[in-house]
């Protein structure tokens, strides 16, 4: 985000933890170190522990390791199982659980025999075992809904990680088949479950920043360096002039880093690939890259982000987009853009209003920390790297701020008997390197834990007859909720990819309607 010196960040994090106050403070602290902090600061913790949902994670790459396993609370979800077609992402999954300290190696040991033996890594069968309760989906984008669908079928509930499915269609027909079958449905938009995320809308509803007008929020990386061919002790290597050698793919072109173009394990190329619906082992391994089976930056990155500007803005729908999205950096044929520009129009307070949001994700340039900067009448609030939030009052953007004065907050009466922010100077309060009050390497929780325990308090908690009935135990970012964020995304691909602006029509967004803006804008544009 937005560059700023030392003695500006430490004057935003004291302007946070002033504004959060004590108990609030305390809790972004807890979320860093204390395990169990999300369970009481979302309610989800009783006096009675729950007994433990019996699950099975279907897909251990990047998502199902490194969240959905990696997170997870055995005490709340207790893994019994996984499937894999890969044989590298099943050896992968094997070794997160070993690195998992609530399992011991007997008990990695009876996971990877019953996965091996019992499932023969075929998901289907673990959709046919009475002892699994719960179907943690992590797999490839396109294959999330006929999954899910299919484990809600078979009597199990059902938390698929984001985006909901390659379509808004599909996302509705989930909805519609946890309804049918009783099952909940939960979508790992893990913001839901932030306790800084929590905390940074705490503020805007209470009216820290006033009136919001613009929300600025990016993902930006630097893939823009070439790979460097290593020798033979795993150094760079070097040509007879002395420069180093630039590796070259096929087809002649320079290699960059790309975290969605990893190489193709040995292990993988002997899979039958047709058999389980994939046109190639490249397909299969880069799905991201690929327009059939994924979709792009805007579902993987700005889904995320675009979920909580909605929230910030009172779970508001937009209005409009457009944008522009090309293949600016890589030229290997993929069917997916490596840099997206959008702007949305949100509504605003009163009737005509708008509230302008921009998002951003490039692969040339990582200068700005990823996150959202929300600029208000009052103030300005930036969220970065989902670490910390920085608060700045505009009353006092033309003051010298220096040796860690703290521009205080206090509320005051204003208009209508909203509350009103005003500043004023002190030279007490803390003064942390992060807005935790704690340590800088003190990270509060990306939701992942909180997600997963809380999807499991709600299946125990719940009516087993209706759980979808009124005031139900139900996910923070259930299927209805996830629904929303992928009509968001999945607009905004359409109108980067025709070049249009689209108004979003309130029918994609209601799970009940068969309106969809990809059957809607197919046919405004064949008319």
């Amino acid at each position: 985000m937005t560059s700023l010196t030392p003695d500006q960040r430490v004057i935003g994090r004291e302007n946070t933890n002033t504004a959060l106050g004590v108990s609030r403070r305390d809790f972004l602290k807890g979320a860093a170190v204390a395990p169990a902090a999300g369970a009481y600061y979302f309610g989800y913790q009783s006096s009675e522990p729950i007994k433990a949902v019996k699950a099975v994670v279907i897909g251990t790459g990047d998502e199902g390791c490194q969240a959905m396993i990696r997170y997870h609370n055995r005490d709340y979800v207790d893994y019994i199982g996984f499937c894999d077609i890969r044989p590298s992402q099943v050896k992968r999954g094997e070794k997160e659980f070993l690195a998992h300290k609530q399992y011991t190696a007997s008990d990695v040991a009876k996971i990877v025999d019953r996965s091996k033996n019992k499932y023969d890594h075929d998901y289907r069968k673990a959709l046919q075992d009475p002892e699994v309760e719960l179907i943690v989906i992590a797999l490839p984008l396109w294959l999330h809904a006929p999954v899910a669908i299919e484990a809600m079928k078979a009597g199990k509930h059902v938390f698929c990680e984001k985006l909901m499915a390659r379509t808004v269609e599909q996302c509705k027909d989930m909805v519609k088949t946890a309804h049918e079958t009783n099952r909940l449905l939960g979508i790992g938009h893990q913001r839901h479950y932030s306790v800084l995320y929590d905390n940074a809308n705490f503020l805007i509803q209470n009216n820290h920043l006033g009136d919001i007008r613009h929300i600025r929020a990016l993902w930006h990386r630097n893939n823009g360096q070439p790979v460097y061919a290593k020798d033979k002790d795993g150094g760079i290597q070097y040509d007879t002039n002395g420069n180093p050698v630039i590796m070259k793919d096929e087809a002649g072109q320079i290699v960059y880093w790309d975290s969605w173009k990893k190489p193709i394990p040995e292990d993988d190329r002997s899979i039958d690939v047709k058999k389980y619906g994939w046109n190639s082992v490249d397909e299969l391994v880069r799905w991201r890259l690929y327009e059939r089976t994924g979709a792009g930056l805007m579902a993987e990155l700005g889904s995320h982000q675009l979920d909580a500007c909605s929230i910030f803005l009172g779970k508001k729908h937009p209005l409009s987009v457009q944008g522009y999205g090309g293949t600016i950096l890589y030229k290997d044929g993929r069917q997916v853009d490596d840099h997206v520009f959008t702007t949305f129009e949100f509504p605003g307070q009163a009737k005509d209003d708008r509230v302008i949001v921009t998002y951003s994700s490039i692969n040339t340039n990582a200068f700005e920390k990823y996150g959202e900067e929300v600029m208000g009448t009052y103030g300005t609030m930036i969220i970065e790297e989902e670490k910390e939030i920085l608060l700045y009052k505009e009353n006092d953007r033309n003051k010298t701020q220096l040796g860690g004065r703290n521009m205080s907050i206090t509320m005051q009466s204003g208009p209508a008997g909203k509350p009103v922010a005003e500043t004023s100077a002190t030279w007490s309060g803390p003064s942390a390197a992060s807005s935790l009050g704690g340590s800088a390497t003190a990270d509060p929780s990306r939701g992942y834990r909180e997600e997963l325990e809380h999807f499991a308090y709600c299946m125990r908690k719940g009516d087993p007859k209706n759980y979808h009935a009124e005031n139900q135990y139900q996910p923070r970012c259930k299927g209805e909720v996830a629904l929303a964020d992928a009509v968001i995304a999945l607009t905004s691909n359409i109108a980067m990819k025709q070049g249009i602006r689209v108004k979003f029509d309130e029918k994609w967004f209601d799970w009940k309607s068969p309106e969809t803006p990809e059957k809607a804008l197919t046919l405004a544009k064949n008319s």
